[in-house]
């Protein structure tokens, strides 16, 4: 079956079906419970997943649904297309724009050089150069690289194990850690801590904090319920 632009169609769950773009088959509450691990599947292979209107409007459609679920703690984007968007250490990457005649463009004049700094930026975009996955790591571009594995599903098994480090902790705490972070990262260094101090303070009445500070006292596990 086949959406627009020739898109293979798959379903996002729940509520619609959305080409595209997909959580994992099956029943939504058995994909998510007790996990809290969404993932939305990446799998248009004719067009090697590129980012464009479709399927970015596809992707904003299933965050957007996914931010209504209490249940979801933490988000997957996984590929259905191997060696394409979440690849191993054997992946190469790179803003190659500029030996098409092109200059990157979707901000990537802009994301880099707050990624890696001014010089590097400019010296990989002026160059057009190419990074396998160890050297995308050295620079900070990746967090992790792995071997492949047979499967060629490597790294998304990384993301699973990574995604189980978050999952006990208090899922408000870290929801606005990521907001102070984001929002921050836009501003100066004055304007970034008032920002942190707001979200440090909407903290401070939940219910997930009390319970943290309670098991610190009685050295147990928390039982955080994001509340």
């Amino acid at each position: 079956m086949k959406g627009s632009r020739g898109c293979p169609k798959s379903r996002l769950l729940p509520p619609d079906p959305s080409p595209g773009v997909s959580r994992p088959a099956g029943s939504p509450k058995a994909a998510l419970s007790p996990a809290g691990i969404a993932e939305i599947l990446m799998n248009r292979p004719s067009a090697c997943n590129a980012l464009g209107n479709v399927l970015v409007n596809q992707l904003l459609e299933a965050l957007a649904q996914l931010r209504e679920d209490q249940q979801v703690r933490v988000l997957l984007f996984r590929s259905g297309v191997k060696g394409v968007f979440c690849a191993a250490s054997s992946a190469v990457m790179g803003l190659i724009e500029t030996t098409r005649g092109l200059l990157p463009g979707a901000g990537g004049t802009q994301r880099l050089p707050r990624c890696i700094g001014v010089a590097l930026a400019k010296e990989l975009i002026f160059t057009g150069r190419r990074l396998n996955g160890a050297q995308a790591q050295a620079l900070g571009l990746v967090n992790h690289t792995v071997s492949q594995n047979e499967d060629g599903n490597a790294a998304y098994h990384r993301a699973r194990e990574l995604a189980q480090e978050i999952l006990p902790q208090a899922p408000i705490a870290v929801r606005l850690g990521k907001v102070a972070i984001d929002r921050g990262m836009e501003v100066d260094i004055a304007s970034g801590m008032a920002i942190e101090g707001i979200c440090y303070a909407q903290n401070i009445p939940t219910q997930d904090r009390l319970e943290g500070m309670a098991a610190f006292r009685e050295k147990r596990p928390p039982r955080f319920v994001g509340k």
